[in-house]
């Protein structure tokens, strides 16, 4: 069974006016941007950040596109290592 712990964010005064928000859209947004910030870092799972956020598969995936967070975490070591492995197929497709 899956509990949905409620968390309590204190801002300071007036901190909605200065992000142009009111305060219950400034509530509705803190956790889904912690959970996008912290899948990022790499510190949850793409899976454990949508559940944070309250959202499906689909509805996070398209979050992330919005504030341009890759899906993809791959480090430059796997980067360059799987652009060499298309390089070699095309060689051998010799196109």
């Amino acid at each position: 069974m899956n509990v949905v712990q409620n968390f309590q964010i204190k801002s300071p005064p007036h901190f909605a006016d200065t992000a142009h928000l009111i305060q219950n859209e400034l509530d509705q947004q803190i956790l889904p941007m912690a959970a996008l910030k912290m899948f990022e870092l790499e510190k949850i799972s793409s899976s454990k950040a949508r559940e944070l956020a309250g959202m499906s598969r689909v509805e996070f995936l398209e979050k992330c596109g919005q504030y341009k967070v890759s899906i993809f975490n791959y480090d430059d070591d796997e980067i360059e290592a799987e652009l060499q492995r298309n390089l070699d197929t095309l060689e051998k497709l010799d196109l």
